[in-house]
């Protein structure tokens, strides 16, 4: 089984170390980075090369969703997926417009942020509603 390559990108450093610790227990999963604003995300994703990358929106210098399409375009490899406390559905589809895979909000961060990675790592997407998934073209 290959090893799933993850760069964490939150602007809080609890929320890092909180994140980190939950994929760390699937022994499938590297945490290969982390970022602290979105341009220390596009840079790290430019070096690393992740399989996924985890976004929080509001962050410094530069937000998720400017991150987004920027990683997308220029490491099309990698899968992100937005990690915010915002839960809306007007977030949550303009994230899916800038490129994310799926949008996890962070109060359930619990039960949906181990689908999600596993969905982005299988190129599936996941909806706003954590109901389904479809394969991302």
């Amino acid at each position: 089984m290959e090893i799933l390559r993850i760069l964490i990108a939150d602007d809080h450093a609890l929320v890092r170390r909180s994140l980190r610790s939950l994929l760390l227990t699937h022994s499938n999963w590297d945490v290969c980075g982390e970022a602290v604003d979105g341009q220390d995300a596009v840079d790290k994703a430019r070096e690393l090369h992740p399989d996924v990358v985890l976004l929080d929106v509001s962050m410094p210098r530069m937000t998720g969703l400017q991150a987004v399409p920027i990683i997308r375009h220029e490491i099309p490899e990698s899968q992100v997926l937005i990690v915010t406390q915002h839960d809306s559905d007007e977030l949550s589809r303009r994230a899916a417009e800038a490129g994310a895979q799926g949008f996890v909000v962070k109060s359930e961060v619990t039960k949906y942020l181990v689908p999600a990675i596993e969905a982005a790592g299988e190129r599936r997407r996941v909806s706003a509603s954590q109901a389904s998934v479809s394969n991302v073209t």
